[in-house]
């Protein structure tokens, strides 16, 4: 048989917890028919620029996409994905790069364990009917999402090309934090490349650091600059 989504949670950055939406397909007769979940699923994927995801790239995304094809969709827009996985592995060395690992040390909901139906077995029980498996799957989407923000929050200062969100605001003239778009910025020092000097900034928000576009030397003293 055919694999299919049974459930899916998912909250905008900084909103509230009360704002999150969890769909699964548990009051349906078929549990295998996806599509109203999946046409939900769309609906935020093609309004959102980016989703942040544990293995996102690799899992989830092509998942959903196997998924919606399947069922007759048509494209969502273009999206970004910020994998706090790939950001783990780039970045660190942590003992492990697992959600539930990672959100225990950075995060303050951690990621929920299962343990009346460990393993797949939440799944299974969840497609026989068992109502108790239902409502822990509610529980652990939700805290997977929550866990997954604070985990997302504390690695994305330290995240080496993140993308830039300050090409995302109104051009009010402010200079802002590449990594979460804040204009609560302090000059600190300056960076250098073999040929130009570059203000240096940290963000007084989330702790990123980012230089300016523009050298602030001049040509005259780039063109005096030796090579190796």
């Amino acid at each position: 048989m055919e694999w299919t989504v049974l459930s899916f949670a998912a909250k905008w950055l900084h909103a509230p917890r009360s704002s999150l939406v969890y769909r699964d397909v548990f009051e349906q007769d078929d549990y295998r028919e996806d599509s109203e979940l999946l046409a939900a699923l769309w609906e935020l994927l093609d309004e959102a620029d980016f989703v942040i995801a544990q293995n996102g790239k690799r899992f989830d995304m092509k998942k959903i996409r196997a998924r919606m094809v399947m069922q007759g969709f048509p494209p969502f827009s273009p999206i970004g994905v910020i994998d706090t996985l790939l950001i783990a592995k780039k970045i660190f060395g942590f003992t492990s790069n697992k959600l539930e690992w990672l959100a225990d040390k950075l995060s303050k909901v951690k990621k929920r364990a299962h343990r009346k139906f460990p393993g797949f077995e939440l799944w299974v029980q969840c497609l026989a009917g068992n109502k108790a498996a239902h409502k822990e799957m509610r529980l652990y989407n939700i805290d997977d999402i929550l866990s997954l923000e604070g985990t997302y929050l504390s690695l994305r200062p330290w995240a080496d090309g993140h993308p830039n969100l300050a090409a995302f605001y109104p051009d009010d003239g402010q200079a802002r934090c590449p990594k979460c778009g804040s204009a609560n910025l302090t000059k600190r020092g300056f960076t250098f490349t073999n040929v130009s000097k570059y203000q240096r900034y940290c963000c007084d928000s989330c702790g990123g650091w980012s230089r300016s576009r523009y050298t602030l030397n001049t040509k005259q003293q780039r063109s005096n600059l030796l090579a190796n």
